[in-house]
């Protein structure tokens, strides 16, 4: 029995044996295949693995406004997280910086108690979490205060490390949001570019210049070394004043939400330089129950209405068919041309070019137009190409559109059309052209091209010097340019103007045109309007010029767009920006008389006011109060209100001028971050 067990057992080691040597020739003839018959193939293979080369992606410039603060840049975030199954976590230690930790993480975010934190922490290190988050989005400020927490500053003995991301930020939220744009991933090449509005644009210049890495073997790891550097891209200085561009976001808002219109945008520009100093596109969001910042209806194509006439009657007085512009024509309630009958509700028995633009005469508009063009309809298009209507003005703002006009023959309609042209109608013009003609009329006939970048700088130098660039070096002539302006003052300050109940102003005086048109609903023409107002002010010597488009407001373009110009313009004033001395102090013979005003719960404020400017009936707000939920901010100005409710990451919305007199959450209320919060405000 046991021999026949020993020959079992030997047979077996005989068998393992063999297995072994035949898999020891394997290896044997694998390794002479590797390194002498396809020795040259895996060199070849071994060198390409080692010269592979990776992209370095470049830092993307920043966006600037025109005083150099950042309007958009790329900021590191950062995502900390604790890996509760790390070996190098200390029981002992843990326990011991247990309170502390927690009470900086009150302090850090309040949302929670120290009591609440502790709970949390040891109920993710019971579950053994390898990568439980404390934060998300953290600031580098916010990232490096962490670091330095009770037991987190023992980053390798606490499990604790961030996860870092790029993302591109605006300091200013959603100021002129759509003309700066957006970035987003490429996903053919994974990198980051511009998807609208400059980042789009200009994307060539903000991306940069991408590097090439090369992989290095090293004694104990491979590294991507830097063979040719990443060239970061240009920042770019922005004419956007954020000053300026405040005015006029809060006056559009304002006006958007007292006339319950639909969307509405404004565009401010400097008359001698074109450069665009502000500019807002809002429309309705029913999810935001507000209005938020919009497409770009500033360069979009839309039926203009009468805000065309003063570009027709420009074109007219070039052709020399008007050159006494109170030289009277008939004009009449009704005219039929072409078959077709136009009708004119704010005509007379006979006009001057001066009324025409005044009352806005849509008769006495198309009979200068056909006078000239009547046997050659197409002629006034042309005429207007050859004065550069149609060129593009390459701003920078992405999206934008050129003036659309169809191209019309000899026929009755060709000559009905011809007519509807002149003042506003079978036309697509965005916004930005209006106003860049009637900056022309501003700016002595000089047709300046409307801009939003203004200088390049890489890493701090300049670059180069965006320079003024005209269209046409005159548009028109200087004396031609001055009728003009005459026609557009008596808009505002004639006794027909069609707005002369809205935009006359004792403190700015401006000179504009209202403009109304009806909007396209399935092929035929609606009951909604758009309702425009282009202008400039100071009349006397311009130094800015805006145009302002609203839909569906309830009220008429000069109560409405034209409003919105006037408290700009007001606005400006009184802020000493119109070449003015803002000078608030009263006279103590009138300080009784003077309205109350309130300051702050500062009291310095209300001593400021009551001593330097003179206003001796001046008030504190309300200090408010605080306690758990939303607090009570009635009372408070808008700054304090702002900050308070700002830092418990509610986002405000706010409405009117003065201190805060209501609030949408009721004061002790539960929230969450990111709630919308709406302010009403008043001033008595």
């Amino acid at each position: 029995m046991k021999q026949s067990n020993k020959k079992h057992i030997l047979w077996r080691y005989f068998l393992v044996v063999i297995a072994m040597i035949i898999f020891a020739c394997m290896i044997v003839y694998d390794t002479f295949k590797t390194t002498v018959i396809y020795a040259q193939q895996w060199n070849t293979k071994a060198d390409s693995v080692w010269l592979d080369t990776a992209e370095i992606a470049p830092e993307r410039g920043k966006i600037l406004a025109d005083d150099g603060s950042v309007i958009a840049a790329n900021l590191h975030f950062y995502t900390a997280r604790i890996d509760w199954q790390s070996a190098a976590i200390k029981e002992d230690t843990l326990k011991r910086y247990l309170p502390g930790l927690c009470d900086s993480l009150h302090n850090f975010a309040p949302q929670k108690t120290a009591q609440q934190w502790k709970e949390e922490l040891l109920s993710a290190k019971a579950k053994k979490k390898r990568s439980y988050r404390l934060f998300a989005n953290l600031s580098h400020k916010e990232y490096k205060r962490l670091c330095t927490f009770p037991f987190l500053k023992k980053k390798r003995e606490a499990g604790f490390y961030a996860e870092m991301r790029m993302l591109r930020c605006k300091p200013y939220g959603s100021m002129a949001s759509r003309s700066i744009g957006n970035t987003g991933e490429n996903k053919a090449s994974k990198s980051i570019h511009g998807r609208s509005g400059l980042e789009m644009a200009l994307d060539s210049l903000l991306y940069g210049i991408p590097g090439t890495a090369q992989r290095i073997q090293l004694t104990n790891n491979v590294v991507n070394w830097a063979s040719i550097p990443a060239v970061q891209g240009y920042d770019i200085t922005t004419t956007i004043n954020v000053q300026l561009q405040d005015i006029v976001e809060n006056a559009l808002e304002s006006m958007l939400i007292e006339s319950n219109a639909v969307w509405g945008t404004a565009v401010l520009m400097e008359v001698a330089t074109g450069e665009i100093k502000a500019i807002s596109n809002l429309e309705w969001n029913d999810q935001a129950n507000g209005f938020v910042e919009g497409r770009n209806n500033a360069v979009l194509g839309y039926e203009p209405g009468s805000v065309m006439k003063p570009i027709s009657m420009m074109v007219a007085l070039e052709d020399g068919v008007i050159n006494n512009i109170d030289e009277k024509i008939v004009t009449g309630s009704v005219w039929t041309y072409g078959g077709r009958a136009i009708k004119d509700p704010h005509g007379g028995n006979a006009l001057s070019p001066r009324q025409i633009i005044e009352m806005s005469s849509n008769i006495g508009m198309s009979k200068i137009v056909v006078k000239k063009y009547g046997n050659n309809p197409d002629g006034f298009r042309k005429r207007l190409m050859q004065m550069g209507f149609f060129e593009p003005y390459n701003s920078g703002i992405g999206g934008e559109q050129v003036p659309q006009f169809p191209t019309l023959g000899n026929t009755n309609a060709d000559r009905v059309a011809l007519t509807r042209m002149a003042f506003g109608y079978t036309t697509k013009i965005p916004p930005l052209r209006i106003l860049g003609m009637y900056n022309a009329i501003a700016n002595n006939g000089k047709y300046v091209r409307p801009h939003l970048v203004k200088k390049l700088s890489r890493e701090g130098y300049p670059d180069s010097i965006i320079p003024i660039n005209y269209v046409r070096k005159q548009v028109c002539t200087p004396e031609n340019a001055q009728k003009l302006r005459t026609m557009l003052h008596d808009v505002v300050w004639g006794s027909h103007g069609t707005a002369r109940k809205w935009v006359q102003s004792d403190l700015v005086e401006i000179a504009g045109k209202t403009g109304t048109a009806y909007t396209i609903e399935n092929g035929h023409y609606g009951s909604q309007k758009r309702l425009a107002f282009c202008g400039f002010f100071p009349y006397e010597h311009p130094k800015y010029s805006c145009v302002v488009l609203m839909l569906g407001a309830d009220r008429g373009a000069g109560a409405s767009s034209g409003m919105v110009l006037k408290n700009i313009a007001l606005r400006l004033y009184a802020r000493g920006l119109l070449n003015n001395i803002s000078d608030y102090k009263i006279n103590n013979e009138h300080a009784e008389k003077t309205p109350t005003l309130y300051a702050s719960h500062n009291g310095n404020r209300t001593k400021n006011l009551k001593t330097n400017l003179g206003f001796k009936n001046s008030k504190v707000f309300s200090k408010g109060s605080k306690g758990k939920g939303v607090p009570n901010v009635v009372g408070l100005d808008i700054r304090d209100a702002v900050g308070q409710l700002e830092k418990l990451g509610l986002a405000v919305r706010s409405q009117g001028i003065g201190y805060v007199a209501s609030q949408s959450i009721q004061p002790g209320s539960a929230y969450r971050r990111g709630d919308y919060i709406y302010l009403s405000l008043r001033n008595k």
